[in-house]
């Protein structure tokens, strides 16, 4: 995401910032950063109807700056395409103030946002991270099957897929010329040629200074056979770029062909290790450390809104290996209030107690877990009993303070 103007007050947080989404990941991050009650410039086609002296009414679509106050949102992932409704904020010739209208965000045309309760500590720490040019990939993915392949990109936020093949091949017949080997060949040919132009390795090895990693993964063999055949066409071609892509695979077993099976091979301590400098594999890596110091229920590991936040009123979750684990889906709340409590609790960690804050994507495994077990989570400095008992009597329950069940 490009972020070509901003003129937001650090004191208040007030001011609006304007955003060129490139990449399909950057209509991830509009979603997270646009609000309800926001504010949203962006071009429009818009039907106006005219009546003429005569009585005559004729309509025609015209192009115009439209600026809607936020009402709901709808991000869809397969497409990428991000439809934000709303009410008209500012009127022209053409619409009036409180007529309703929805704006489609699209790749390579801008839009300018104003927060309707300013730019609060989460909201900027997004828009940073919406706009930081060197974070892209992470990893790339490809989960095969016999004649079947999903090539998937993993980002810091969500894996997208970017391209599903599927190649018709003959089945394994006893004597005579073996179609299936050619038929896998033709395949894994398909796939290479297809994977390649997703990565573009010239331009990705001229812009970074390592080679991303690539995960093979299939049921039985196939993995392998597919790695055999990128060697081989590594050394036929002498493709130096390929050739330092080799280096950077890893292959590992897939109970199927489907990229769902992505996130229980993700979450393997033998995968993770393996791409242990990817944003993704540390979160994993940090989950697993929650649940398995929750499974040892030393007192070192809460979730829950209350347990939590009294764990920070403690002062446990600060300087010396407290982790405060939050969901971004908490930051999409349509309730402003709940909102301020989350934005207010990473402040605290943050600034007055000194702790590490993780806001986890909903759309990987390890924020998925997280929001199995209400999307607030803790791992303490020192030990804390009966967190989830201290204060029940006469104590009302809020909205969404619920405890969520455990997922482990």
């Amino acid at each position: 995401m490009r972020l070509l103007k901003s003129q937001i007050e650090q004191k208040t947080g007030s001011g609006f910032a304007t955003l060129l989404p490139e990449e399909p990941e950057d209509m991830w991050h509009a979603f997270n950063l646009v609000q309800e009650h926001d504010r949203i410039r962006a071009k429009a086609v818009r039907r106006v109807s005219k009546t003429s002296d005569a009585g005559s009414t004729s309509s025609q679509r015209i192009a115009m700056d439209l600026t809607i106050q936020v009402t709901h949102s709808d991000f869809d992932i397969g497409s990428g395409q991000l439809h934000v409704s709303g009410k008209i904020a500012v009127e022209n010739e053409h619409v009036k103030m409180g007529q309703h209208h929805t704006l489609d965000l699209e790749l390579n045309r801008k839009f300018t946002l104003e927060k309707a309760d300013g730019w609060d500590s989460v909201a900027l720490e997004m828009l940073k991270e919406a706009t930081d040019t060197e974070r892209r990939a992470e990893l790339w993915a490809v989960v095969l099957g016999e004649g079947t392949a999903n090539i998937c990109m993993i980002t810091e936020h969500q894996t997208i897929l970017r391209q599903h093949i599927e190649v018709s091949v003959p089945r394994k017949r006893r004597g005579g010329v073996d179609g299936h080997s050619k038929g896998m060949d033709r395949f894994f040919s398909t796939v290479l040629s297809t994977l390649l132009r997703q990565i573009d390795l010239p331009a990705a090895a001229a812009s970074t200074d390592k080679t991303l990693p690539l995960l093979l993964a299939s049921p039985g063999f196939v993995a392998n056979a597919f790695l055999a055949h990128i060697k081989a066409e590594a050394i036929r071609t002498t493709n130096k770029p390929l050739t330092a892509l080799v280096a950077n695979i890893v292959v590992a077993h897939s109970s199927s062909a489907h990229i769902h099976s992505l996130n229980e091979i993700l979450s393997s301590p033998a995968i993770t290790t393996k791409l242990s400098d990817t944003k993704y594999a540390r979160e994993t890596a940090l989950m697993d450390r929650f649940l398995a110091l929750l499974r040892h229920d030393d007192g070192r590991a809460w979730y829950g809104p209350r347990e939590v936040e009294r764990a920070v009123d403690k002062g446990a979750v600060g300087r010396g290996g407290g982790v405060l684990l939050l969901s971004n889906s908490l930051f999409r709340a349509q309730d402003v209030a709940q909102r301020r409590r989350w934005v207010k609790l990473v402040d605290r960690v943050r600034e007055e107690e000194g702790g590490e804050v993780r806001v986890l994507s909903s759309l990987h495994e390890s924020g998925q877990r997280l929001e199995g077990l209400g999307g607030v989570a803790a791992i303490l400095t020192y030990p804390l009993e009966d967190l989830d008992e201290e204060g029940e009597e006469g104590e009302g329950k809020g909205e969404g303070e619920e405890q969520g069940d455990m997922v482990i």
